[in-house]
Order: structure tokens, then C-alpha cells, then sequence
């Protein structure tokens, strides 16, 4: 089978992979139990892609029950090295509005309870992984050239706040999260992009804006209709830049 070029997790609103083809479905076991769903492996634009839904296809997990150490392990498991992560998120500051497409460069971690390392069981090698820069720099530049290739508008840095969820925030938690210098906040990013490290992953995020955090848009009451109508919008042209990042 052809190398995977590119693992792509996809988050609310983000099921499936739109132009993927000759879908092969892996069912996937790894050392630290069952990953969100089956891993779809296909050809995008002539290269192979995984893609696997965070929640699951059915959105039937919610960000603190998400087995990320079985979601990268399976990806890992089948071949892939580059994971690019889909999250979709709330905007904070005047340039991530809704329907914009970001690449965070930073991130703030306020979850808590969560797995948050492979050293967890007992017996198990205790790694440092140096997380100053979270996001792969390598990885990150491709996506931006990527985006840039196939006339896809991405924000080139921010920072992403990962809160603990499902619940969406108060406005005074988002006035703390823009104090500490939070851009962006969604649920999903933390421990996934400190477990992709110590893993040994490339891993980088693309931010989906699908509305503006508490306290920070017009004042109207957040729905999901609205979060998926956004999310949809903004995700028009993913499948080329994915297709592109994939080739590279």
C-alpha cells in the first residue's frame, strides 16, 4: 500500500474528509485502547490521506472522555508521521472571527483530569519533550505555503486557550483567557498536541472560527446551528489545501 502521506483529525462538524477517495476502513487496537473511530484511509489529489473524526463520526464524545493517546497511537500504528488537527473553536480577539481559517502558533492549557501523557501506567520510561514551540514549525510553514498555493485565507499565528468543556465558557473566563494573551479557545487541542510530541509526531493545528467566544461578538446566544453553518462555510476549501500539504 502507498505510504500515508497526511493524518487529518477532524472536529465538530468535521466527519469526514469531502473528496477522498478509494476509502479503505481500518479498525485500529492500540496499546492504549480503542482510538474515537475507524481511521478512513484514501487518495486525495493522488496521495494518500487518514483521516479520523476526534468525537467520533457521530459526535458521540465529548473533549474530555476522547481517548487522545489511542487517536494518535492508531495513526501512528498505520503509517502516518504528519497530523495535521482540525479544531474547531471560538474566535477572541478582533482577527479570528467566524469563518476564518487560523494556523496557532501558541497554546494555553486550562484542562484538567485528563490522560496528558504516554508515561501514565506504572514501569513506564518518564519523557521531557521540549514543548516550547507546540506546534511543529516545519509542518506549519507547509500548511501556510499550502494555503497560500491554493488561494486558501489561513491567520499565520495566535494563540489557542483549551478549556475543559463540553460546556462553552463564562465571558469572565474568556476576559482571563484574553489577559493571559488567548486568541482562540476550544476544548480539543490539549493533551493532543502534547501527546503527538512525545510520540514523536509532527503535529500542527488548523483552527476552524466557527463564532465568537463569550463576551466578545454581538451578545446573541451561541448555537450549534450556527457553530456548524460557520464551520461548513470556512471548511470550503480544506480539501485542496489538505490534497496540497499532502504532496509536500
Amino acid at each position: 500500500m502507498q505510504q500515508i502521506a497526511l493524518a487529518v483529525i477532524g472536529g465538530t462538524g468535521v466527519y469526514n474528509l469531502a473528496k477522498l477517495d478509494d476509502v479503505q476502513t481500518h479498525e485500529v487496537d492500540t496499546r492504549f485502547g480503542r482510538p474515537s473511530g475507524p481511521v478512513r484511509v484514501g487518495t486525495l489529489l493522488g496521495h494518500r490521506v487518514a483521516f479520523l473524526a476526534r468525537h467520533g463520526e457521530g459526535h458521540s464524545l465529548p473533549p474530555h472522555k476522547i481517548n487522545y493517546r489511542a487517536n494518535l497511537a492508531a495513526l501512528q500504528q498505520l503509517g502516518a508521521q504528519r497530523v495535521l488537527a482540525l479544531n474547531t473553536v471560538g474566535g477572541i480577539t478582533e482577527h479570528f472571527g467566524p469563518r476564518v481559517l487560523a494556523c496557532p502558533d501558541q497554546i494555553i492549557d486550562y484542562t484538567w483530569g485528563r490522560i496528558s501523557t504516554v508515561c501514565e501506567e506504572e514501569g513506564t520510561d518518564v519523557v521531557h519533550v521540549d514543548f516550547g514551540h507546540p506546534y511543529t514549525p516545519m509542518l506549519r510553514s507547509k500548511i501556510l505555503a499550502s494555503a497560500k498555493v491554493t488561494g486558501v485565507p489561513v491567520h499565520d499565528g495566535g494563540c489557542y486557550g483549551a478549556t475543559q468543556g463540553p460546556r462553552l465558557e463564562t465571558i469572565a473566563e474568556i476576559a482571563r483567557m484574553r489577559r493571559d494573551g488567548c486568541d482562540l479557545v476550544g476544548m480539543t487541542g490539549m493533551p493532543e498536541a502534547a501527546l503527538a510530541r512525545e510520540l514523536g509526531l509532527d503535529y500542527a493545528c488548523l483552527a476552524i472560527i466557527a463564532n465568537w467566544a463569550a463576551g466578545c461578538g454581538d451578545g446573541e446566544e451561541i448555537t450549534m446551528a450556527e457553530v456548524l453553518a460557520n464551520v461548513q462555510a470556512a471548511s470550503n476549501g480544506l480539501p485542496e489545501l489538505v490534497g496540497e500539504l499532502a504532496r509536500g
